[in-house]
Parts: structure tokens; sequence; C-alpha cells
């Protein structure tokens, strides 16, 4: 039985244009750099920011400075906070829709992200969400001390809610380190989807054990496997 469904946020359940790795890009390429937003992907999405910024200069660059990268990182904290004032941020199509279907299943609706706390906070203030109402809970990159892929957030989850067996969650996220994040929590299935930052191709990379173009397609799959 499931009971849980932890979603990622950007590219999964809210709908920012990838304003995120846009920025990030942006922040990295200030400091010097030239990358593509494709590199800045297939590197960083899914990861808590800070490691992506290293991961992506490590791999494109072969550049292993924390000073730089904690001086990109306070760059881009900078950066999307005024994109994120500047832009109108929605709800990815029926990310509500489902949020109300899986409460009538009387399953859990928890987001994760590798946002800060203050940044992840923010966006669900924007899109006028409610804790309890809308989802019952958040955990961000500041709440754990080992970000994505590592499982912790989805077993902070566990913990708060009081579920033991990781058999009983569904993990959904845009990126293949959304998909290994589930897997290394042993959740009873790990889904990507495509409205984010990987390609069908990519996220099959990862051996998700579905892979969605929209979130009500969670609906079927959860009937199959119930």
């Amino acid at each position: 039985m499931i009971r849980m469904v932890v979603f990622d946020m950007a590219g999964t359940t809210v709908n920012e244009d990838n304003v995120v790795y846009k920025t990030l890009m942006k922040a990295i390429n200030e400091a010097g750099y030239s990358f593509s937003l494709n590199q800045v992907l297939a590197e960083g999405a899914g990861k808590e920011k800070l490691q992506a910024i290293k991961s992506i200069l490590s791999v494109h660059a072969g550049v292993e400075d924390d000073a730089l990268a904690d001086s990109i990182y306070q760059n881009f904290i900078q950066l999307l906070g005024t994109a994120y004032e500047n832009m109108n941020i929605l709800p990815q199509d029926n990310a509500i829709n489902l949020f109300r279907a899986l409460k009538k299943r009387n399953i859990l609706v928890v987001l994760n992200t590798g946002y800060n706390a203050e940044t992840a906070n923010s966006l669900i203030a924007k899109l006028g969400w409610e804790k309890n109402i809308d989802f019952d809970g958040l955990i961000t990159a500041t709440d754990v001390a080992h970000n994505r892929p590592a499982p912790d957030m989805i077993l902070l989850a566990m913990e708060r809610f009081g579920i033991s067996n990781p058999a009983e969650l569904i993990k959904v996220g845009d990126s293949t380190i959304d998909i290994e994040e589930g897997r290394n929590a042993g959740c009873g299935f790990s889904i990507g989807i495509t409205t984010g930052a990987h390609t069908r191709e990519q996220l099959q990379l990862a051996n998700p054990d579905f892979i969605l173009d929209n979130l009500l397609e969670l609906i079927p799959v959860l009937e199959k496997v119930s």
C-alpha cells in the first residue's frame, strides 16, 4: 500500500521555465566561464545548488575550488531572488488536481527540493499553496546533512510522518538524481517525469520504474501497483 508520494519541486510540481538552472548558468558564467544550459542541466539538475556548482566546475572545467564555488553560490542566491521576484511562478500542469486526488486516497503529499528552506518557502508562498491543505510536508536541502542522491530527505519525511517501510513511498522527480534518491531510500517506486530538467532518454539512464509526461499519469500507475 502506498502511503506517501514525495515530489520534487522545480520542474516537477512547479513550472518555472528552468529559471533555476538558467540562473545557475548565469552565476557560473559571470565567474569567467561559458557553459551552456545543457551542460548545467546534465550535471547540476536535482542537486543541492552549491554541490551542483561544484560538480559543474569539476566535470566541465576540471576545477576543484571550494572558495570559488561558495562565491558563485552567493551570487546565484542573489540572482535567483531577483529572478523569482520578477517572474510569474505557476504550478506544474495538474499539480493541485493530483494532490487532491492523492489526499482523497489518504496518501500523504510531501515536497522535497535541492533549494534551501528560504527559497523553497518563498516559492510555495508565491504559488499560494498551504501546508496541511494543499500538501502535507516540505523537506529542503537545508534540513539534512547529505543531499541528493543520498536518501536523507526522504528518510526525514518518513520519520516526520511515522512511516517505517520505504516500500510504502513513491518518489517523483524530473532528474536522474531524483530517481537515484528514491532508489537509495528504498522507495517502492522511483518515477521520472519529462516536464523539467531531463529528457525521457536522460531519465531512462537512471532506470526509473515509470516515466510520466504529465502528473495526472500517476493515478493509473497507482491503480496498477496498488
